[in-house]
This record gives structure tokens, C-alpha cells and sequence, in this order.
């Protein structure tokens, strides 16, 4: 495919797999010869995965239908018969002045060249237990590790009180202790001694109040303590990282399941069996070595409207978690596949000498309260578009399989047959 016009995809999760199916099926039929285009999507795992399940997950197979859970990229896109190659490699370094990718396929470097390109490479953990940090491969190696040490865990702290903090430790406290009696506010003698640490006031920032103390009132109800106002600062054996953002290496498999003293910001400090860092994300971003194109947080910066990189060059967009347009959320990224589809289209049109009537697609940020979080098997707290949701829904729309309900659609396109 080389010398067909390349439309590079970076990333195999719900950005890039989207931006695939959406290029294929409205892009290129548009085009006056779409023979002349390839579509490359690049992923580091041949699979996708639902990530937002990983708290439940991380527990048990037993949870989720792992054929659902996991899915083969190149068969999500076997529907297409051409004009499409994918990749199963790690982009290391991007040149963008010379419009070229240098991409590490099984202990080989790949210098790939492209007509236009979309970064989606999404955002890392610092916790390999919550997706694929590197591959599908060493997601399960992780938590088969974290498995095997759970039974003797008596002490179990978690750092981070966001979503992924408090739906990890709803899971975990109602899978070790059970849920209290209905009128019992906290669950006495919890058999295992889980911990949340979280930097803020309250839990759960993006929430109003009310819903963050319903939350923390949930999770007493699981055995889980809540500590605010605190942070991790230092974690010995220093296997992984803190909160304070030093010297990341990454943690390994050993680490999700070694025991750990903690040095908190408010001068105590912990013991734990095992100790989950659930505090943020990191973009995936090291390959891109000129900071003219990155943001003050190494997100990619990103046209806000039109999510096009224009220090990059022209036809070169940024979709997903890793880009500085909305914060980070999967109904943000639904919402900008459109807009990055359409403005590649009208890109590559008017390149072949077509122009669009109108202006280009405009993204907008929907700023309203939105997040919906599980704690344990039925309870939750949230709220859509401004509106706070009762537990019921949340368990509804998103406790009851974590997303998984929605990806099927996704990871094959369909959700994509129409164009936005």
C-alpha cells in the first residue's frame, strides 16, 4: 500500500477503531478515485477491549463474557475487502515536517509515510491493572497476578478518589466483605481493611457535592474508609510511582501484587498488602518528541472546533483522550468522530480539487454534568446532562456490565453506518 495515499490511525481502542470504520465507510466512497487511499490503523494490541470494565473485571472472568470483553481488531474490519491494513506495532517516533512515522513491528523499525494522519493513542494508567498499558498480553498477566494475591490480602489501599478509584473500590469491598444490612450505614467488621485515599474534599471532583458524599456513604456500606485531604507522596518498595508525579518506569506485573508502605502528604503513613494507584492517566504521547505540537499537560494540541493539529501540518487531526480539546470521556469521544470525519473529508476534497459548500464541521465541548459511577453490583451515583440520576439508572445504564452493552456496535462499526 505504499504507494497509495496512506490515512494513518494511530490507536486500537474507542477513538481510533471509530475514526477507522467512520473514514472507511464515508470518507473514501466520497473521494473521486478512493482506490488511490489506504487506510493504516497502528495498534500495540492486535485486541480492543471495553476498558471502562477493568474495575470489575480486574476481579474475575467470571464477571464478563471475555469473547465480549475482548475483541480482535483485524476482524472487526474484515467487512472491508481492500483499501485496508492494520498494524500491530508501537509508533516511536513521529516527523512531521517530513510526514513520516517510524513504527516498531516484532523487533523491526518501519518508516511509514502519510497522506494524513489521526493521532488516537489515548491515555495510559499508572496501574496496569486498567488497560492496555502495553498489550493485551500483559493487561492479563497483571491481573492474573493481582488474582493470585487477593485471597490473602487483608489490607488493600487505593489511591485516587475519581471514578476509577471509587468503582474500584466499591468492587473490591463488596467482593471481600458483602454490602451491610439495609438499615446499617456502614458495614461492621469488614473482613478485609480496604482503603481510599483521595487528594480532594470530596470524592469524585466532576459531581456535585451531594452526589460525592452519597458515594463515600456507599462505599461505608462495602467496608471501604475514606481518607481526604491526603496523597500518596512516596510507596516503598518504590515499585511503580506517586501521586506527585516523579519518576515514572512503570509498574510491572510483580508490582500489582507486592505488599507496600505508603508515606501520605499529611505526615502518616500505611502498610498494604496490595496497593492500586488509581489517580489520573498519562497521554500517550512519547513518540511525538517536538513540543510545539503538545499542550503544558503532553496532550496533543489540538484545534478546539475543528480538532485538527495545525502546528503538525495540514490533514493531521488529534481525537480522543489524547487531545487538548474536551476533557477526557468516552460521550466526548462519540461526539467528536463526526466532526473529525467530516473535516477529513472535507480536507481530502478539496486536496483532489472538490470543494464542500459550508464551513468546516465544529466540535463543542458539552461541559454539563455527566458521569455515571458504580459502586458494587447495584448501587451507584450520577448524573446526565445537568440532571443527577437515581441509583437505579446508574445501575441500569452503566453497573450492570460497565459499558459492555454499548462496544459491539462500536467495535463493528455499525454504530457507524450512518454518517454523523
Amino acid at each position: 500500500m505504499a504507494e497509495k495515499k496512506q490515512i494513518v490511525i494511530l490507536g486500537g481502542s474507542y477513538s481510533g477503531v471509530s475514526t477507522a470504520h467512520s473514514v472507511l465507510k464515508h470518507v473514501l466512497p466520497s473521494l473521486p478515485d478512493s482506490s488511490a487511499y489506504a487506510v493504516v490503523l497502528i495498534s500495540a494490541s492486535s485486541q480492543s477491549m471495553c476498558r471502562p470494565a477493568c474495575p470489575r473485571a480486574l476481579i474475575s472472568d467470571d464477571y464478563f463474557n471475555q469473547d465480549k470483553l475482548f475483541v480482535s481488531i483485524p476482524k472487526q474490519f474484515e467487512q472491508y475487502k481492500s483499501n485496508f491494513r492494520f498494524i500491530n506495532g508501537t509508533v516511536t517516533e513521529l516527523h512531521h515536517e517530513q510526514r513520516t512515522l517510524s513504527v516498531s513491528v516484532a523487533d523491526a523499525v518501519e518508516q511509514l509515510s502519510y497522506y494524513a494522519l489521526v493521532i488516537a493513542t489515548g491515555a495510559s494508567t499508572f496501574s496496569p491493572l486498567f488497560g492496555f498499558n502495553r498489550d493485551e498480553a500483559f493487561l492479563r498477566a497483571s491481573w492474573t497476578a493481582f488474582r493470585a494475591a487477593l485471597p490473602a490480602a487483608r489490607s488493600i489501599v487505593i489511591a485516587g478518589g475519581g471514578p476509577t478509584g471509587v468503582e474500584t473500590a466499591g468492587e473490591l469491598g463488596e467482593h471481600l466483605n458483602g454490602r451491610a444490612g439495609w438499615f446499617s450505614s456502614t458495614l461492621a467488621n469488614p473482613k478485609v481493611a480496604v482503603t481510599l485515599v483521595s487528594a480532594g474534599d470530596n470524592l469524585l471532583p466532576n459531581l456535585r457535592p451531594a452526589l460525592a458524599q452519597k458515594a463515600e456513604r456507599y462505599l461505608a456500606k462495602v467496608g471501604v474508609t475514606v481518607i481526604k485531604n491526603a496523597r500518596v507522596k512516596n510507596v516503598s518498595p518504590q515499585g511503580s510511582t506517586n501521586q506527585e508525579g516523579g519518576t515514572f518506569s512503570g509498574p510491572g506485573v510483580d508490582d500489582v501484587a507486592a505488599k507496600a508502605t505508603l508515606s501520605l502528604d499529611n505526615g502518616s503513613t500505611m502498610d498494604a498488602d496490595l496497593y492500586i494507584p488509581a489517580f489520573g492517566t498519562r497521554p500517550n504521547t512519547s513518540f511525538i518528541k517536538a513540543s510545539s505540537l503538545l499542550a503544558s499537560d503532553r496532550r496533543v494540541n489540538t484545534n478546539e472546533s475543528t480538532l485538527r493539529v495545525d502546528a503538525a501540518g495540514p490533514r493531521v487531526y488529534a481525537v480522543g483522550d489524547v487531545g487538548s480539546y474536551a476533557k477526557p470521556a468516552i460521550h466526548q469521544i462519540l461526539a467528536a468522530i463526526p466532526v473529525v470525519t467530516a473535516n477529513i473529508k472535507r480536507d481530502l476534497l478539496a486536496d483532489a480539487g472538490q470543494t464542500l459548500a459550508g464551513e468546516d464541521r465544529v466540535f463543542k465541548e458539552d461541559t454539563r454534568e455527566t458521569q455515571m459511577i458504580p459502586i458494587g453490583k447495584s448501587k451507584g451515583v450520577g448524573a446526565a446532562m445537568g440532571y443527577k440520576l437515581p441509583s437505579f439508572m446508574v445501575w441500569l445504564i452503566k453497573g450492570r456490565d460497565y459499558w459492555l452493552w454499548t462496544t459491539g456496535n462500536l467495535w463493528s462499526g455499525k454504530q457507524w453506518a450512518k454518517e454523523g
